[in-house]
């Protein structure tokens, strides 16, 4: 495989497009398809699908792995050989609650390592190993215990959750002016099932009423905003939480807390960069979670 085929594959599947590949390696866009279908026809498959984005097929996304380990590889063989180190990128798929809580530890650590680049993408723990699988990424914080083919996974630790609401709204769902099924709730987005999980784990079968209000908000702190706002009741993580709770800001719905399994999955290449940050991970996830 020729190195340059796979850099342009990695360009088009990061881009979306073969034009914002050309433009981003600084060739024309037909010799960007020029070398894909090069690589395609050696490959004996079609490797990158010609939608809007560009997207890997199945055999891309192999090689897409394959590309993303060899430029991490060649990265820290120029340290090695020269004593110097280009800024190699780290790319990590992390789920939002956890980037805003425990992994800030690790942001600090990367802070102290010269040459290294995080790259960070956010995706629910429950989905995030497609990711991994598709090469876009070296490693993910998942609810998944089960290793991918050519990676390694460890245990990080239960993250807590507790229901909490505005104090006010609270005492109207203890007053009977709301029920589970009417409480209006927020949420990440429409992958985010926590508070669904909670109330199935509590309630048993549990179908909300049509009319219940459901509030998308893509960000950790703007979920945080809407419950102290009092737009709906949200699962949050214990230890952001607790010392609202203390200052009356937010109530507590229900005594139970629903626990999210966390793991660490990763390649299993040989790079120290990648060990390091597998590191720092587990130093942040056994200082935070339980």
């Amino acid at each position: 495989m020729d190195s340059r085929q796979l850099n342009t594959l990695l360009a088009v599947v990061d881009t979306g497009s073969f034009d914002a590949a050309a433009a981003s390696l600084g060739i024309s866009a037909s010799a960007v398809s020029q070398r894909i279908k090069t690589l395609e026809s050696g490959m004996g498959r079609i490797l990158v699908r010609r939608t809007s984005p560009a997207t890997a097929t199945p055999a891309g996304e192999i090689l897409v792995q394959t590309a993303r380990r060899m430029e991490l590889l060649e990265k820290e063989a120029e340290l090695q050989l020269e004593g110097r180190l280009n800024s190699v990128p780290l790319s990590v798929v992390i789920n939002a609650d956890s980037l805003a809580t425990w992994f800030r530890q690790v942001l600090i650590d990367a802070a102290t390592w010269p040459g290294a680049g995080l790259n960070i993408s956010i995706e629910d723990e429950r989905h995030s190993l497609r990711m991994l699988r598709r090469g876009d990424c070296m490693a993910v914080v998942t609810t998944e215990s089960v290793a991918m083919a050519g990676c390694e996974v460890d245990y990080l630790g239960r993250h807590r959750y507790l229901p909490v609401c505005q104090p006010r709204l609270a005492r109207w769902f203890s007053s009977g002016d709301f029920t589970w099924q009417t409480l209006p709730v927020a949420r990440f987005g429409a992958k985010d099932r926590m508070e669904a999980a909670f109330l199935r784990q509590e309630l048993g079968d549990f179908s909300p009423s049509p009319e219940r209000r459901e509030f998308h908000i893509p960000s950790y702190e703007g979920i945080l905003d809407a419950v102290l706002a009092g737009l709906g009741w949200a699962m949050v993580p214990e230890s952001t939480v607790w010392p609202l709770i203390e200052e009356n800001r937010l109530a507590q719905l229900h005594p139970a807390s629903l626990e999210i399994p966390l793991y660490w999955q990763r390649w299993k290449v040989e790079s120290v960069m990648l060990d390091r940050l597998t590191d720092s991970i587990h130093a942040a996830a056994a200082s935070s979670l339980d």
